[in-house]
């Protein structure tokens, strides 16, 4: 298996995890911080939804137009301003699987030449399509392991 081929299921994998992982999640554990200035589920779970809508766009614009240039963005300013404390957390869930399949399907068929193509980022420099994939395959996989932990970090504290 070539490596985009294992990043594609990686990637398409994502959407699931993070659902798997959130499963049961409910009323307090939800809103459990382990310390200040520490996300919670709920805000981890809207920040990966706002991610992959950005990713969406990247992905897009990394495919169709010559060597962008695709901004970063200040994910705790988000957090705050969009108020990730009050959003619904089954809707960003269903946000975050439902975009993460289009971007897989935008991606599964195209040519393995296609991820050589360049983007340059706001903050991070020069990239590659193949390198916004590996990215974001990451990204989902690194919050399910941090979700995981806050589960565990919840139930230590409510046994206290």
């Amino acid at each position: 298996m070539s490596e985009i081929s294992e990043l594609l299921e990686r990637f398409r994998r994502g959407g699931e995890l993070v659902a798997v992982v959130t499963t049961g999640a409910a009323g307090p554990e939800l809103n459990f911080s382990p310390g200040p200035g520490k996300w919670n589920i709920r805000q981890i779970v809207c920040h990966v939804s706002d991610a992959e809508l950005v990713g969406a766009g990247r992905f897009r614009r990394a495919i169709a137009e010559d060597n962008p240039t695709i901004l970063a963005y200040d994910q705790d300013a988000w957090a705050t301003k969009l108020d990730y404390h009050k959003r619904k957390f089954s809707h960003a869930i269903e946000i975050f699987r439902s975009i993460r399949g289009e971007n897989y399907e935008l991606l599964k068929d195209l040519p393995e030449t296609a991820y050589a193509r360049n983007c340059t980022h706001s903050e991070r420099g020069p990239m590659t399509l193949l390198d916004l994939l590996r990215m974001y395959a990451q990204h989902a996989e690194n919050h399910a392991r941090q979700i995981q932990s806050l589960r565990q970090e919840y139930k230590q504290a409510k046994a206290r």
